[in-house]
């Protein structure tokens, strides 16, 4: 997730008296108003905890009232604070910062905790939960798990998401619900119905539905999630499979309706809004689609020329998620300094194209966090596989040690390290384990559907065996 604090306000307290607000953004969007005086008890609060070997440099207070210039410097140093912070492994995901910012979150949106409804969407239909507005994101999953009656060791193969519909009838996935957020207060405070809060499988590997499919809950969640996909097109199907597969829902064979699904290209994909890339070429258009350990890219190249090709995750040496402000104009032709700001993302990765050559990919879209947390999900997921373990046992694990709430424990595939504004004295990057160099690499399938792209695909097609992060 992308923190920011791009933007100060003069407030007032109930007392009258003025001080300046940091607005915390996540992913470009306000989450919370803090005070510097609420910050530097929450740092106060990790030095005592983890010791200051590990809490991040604080700007230090200051005995005067600040001037403007520096209220904007320590705008900026606040803001570097809350990335390091975040981007540490320990302190980011440590339940001291997130019940801070879940708490900031629930004080800014003046939401008051009280028992409420909240309104789950499944790809068929949608359930009602009994929650409190202060329910963090796990607490809000197992009263979903709990009303559907899915069996607990299968809640972590479940996540829920933030999803915007569109006027098309299509939907954008904004991103996965993180612990740091209250689902009740995050959908209330967007004003907006567009938005909606689903229940969606949050693993990519295939060999993981037979656990899902082995419970009657769980099989119709993943046979109604597959059967929208189809729908919506984000699952490739010819004539004759289309047959196969109404004949299969005719007869109410769900577990072979999925298997054979299984075989068609992009099973368990997600697929993101046009955005644009510079590969092959700057200013290229291009569909991401996200699954099977990999980026798929969709390309309408300049010329008019469509490309298809796969980046697989296990050739990213690294990559990193940039910001910048863009000032919206409102259709003026000199924009004021006041003018507001867009926040345009960037996700770039450094790619092994060939035994000696890597390359910079950059895709500028408002998903490229939400790409990077797929990126990131699908290396935890062949770390854990790698390891000898499963979402399974983990579970498991979990339930034995009586700590699944997210305050004890982890979850079992983390979101990604914040990177945040390109910086010139460092440059904040995820690697990739070598670990994972031993993970066989495929070329791009074939064309299963009449309405794919043949020819002009593009792949590296090389072993990533033996280059180590030394080497790269």
């Amino acid at each position: 997730m992308h923190f920011s604090i791009p933007e100060t306000e003069v407030r007032s307290d109930e007392n009258g008296s003025t001080y300046v607000a940091y607005n915390i953004h996540v992913n470009g969007v306000l989450h919370c108003r803090v005070r510097y005086s609420q910050l530097l008890g929450l740092h106060e609060q990790i030095k005592k905890e983890y010791g200051n070997n590990v809490v991040p440099a604080f700007p230090p207070k200051k005995i005067f009232t600040l001037t403007p210039a520096e209220v904007e410097q320590r705008r900026e140093q606040l803001e570097k604070y809350m990335q390091a912070v975040r981007q540490d492994p320990i302190l980011g995901s440590s339940d001291m910062f997130n019940s801070f910012l879940r708490k900031a979150q629930q004080e800014t949106q003046q939401i008051p905790t009280e028992e409420v409804q909240l309104e789950i969407y499944l790809s068929n239909g949608q359930v009602k939960v009994n929650i409190l507005t202060s329910d963090q994101t796990e607490d809000v999953l197992e009263a979903v798990a709990s009303k559907l009656d899915l069996p607990d060791e299968l809640v972590g193969y479940f996540s829920l998401f933030l999803v915007q519909e569109r006027g098309d009838g299509g939907c954008t996935y904004v991103r996965k619900l993180q612990e740091f957020e209250l689902p009740y207060v995050s959908i209330t405070s967007l004003h907006s119905p567009d938005y909606r809060i689903v229940l969606r499988k949050s693993y990519w590997d295939t060999a993981y539905d037979s656990d899902v499919m082995d419970d009657r809950v769980g099989l119709n969640l993943l046979y109604s999630q597959t059967v929208s996909d189809i729908e919506r097109g984000w699952i490739l199907v010819n004539k004759e499979q289309q047959r196969q597969l109404k004949s299969l829902q005719e007869k109410g064979s769900k577990k072979e309706f999925i298997r054979l699904a299984q075989t068609l290209k992009y099973y368990g994909y997600i697929k993101f809004d046009p955005c644009i890339t510079d590969f092959p070429e700057k200013g290229c258009h291009v569909i991401v689609s996200a699954g099977n350990n990999e980026l798929n890219f969709h390309i309408k190249l300049p010329n008019d020329q469509m490309k298809e090709g796969s980046f697989k995750v296990t050739r990213m040496r690294c990559w990193r998620v940039t910001s910048s402000q863009v000032p919206v104009t409102n259709g003026t032709a000199n924009p004021s300094s006041s003018s507001k700001c867009d926040v345009k993302l960037e996700l770039a990765f450094e790619y092994l194209m060939s035994k000696d050559r890597l390359q910079w990919v950059t895709i500028t879209s408002q998903q490229a966090i939400m790409m990077s947390i797929c990126l990131q999900s699908m290396v935890d997921e062949l770390m854990v596989k790698k390891s000898g373990g499963s979402l399974k046992k983990q579970m498991q694990k979990k339930r034995l040690n009586g700590s699944f709430q997210r305050s004890d424990s982890q979850q079992a595939v983390k979101s990604p390290p914040l990177l945040d504004s390109p910086d010139a004295s460092r440059e904040q990057v995820v690697k990739i384990s070598t670990k994972l160099s031993s993970v066989s690499l495929r070329g791009l399938s074939s064309s299963n559907s009449t309405g794919d792209i043949r020819g002009n695909d593009f792949h590296g097609n090389y072993a990533f065996e033996g280059i180590g992060d030394d080497d790269l």
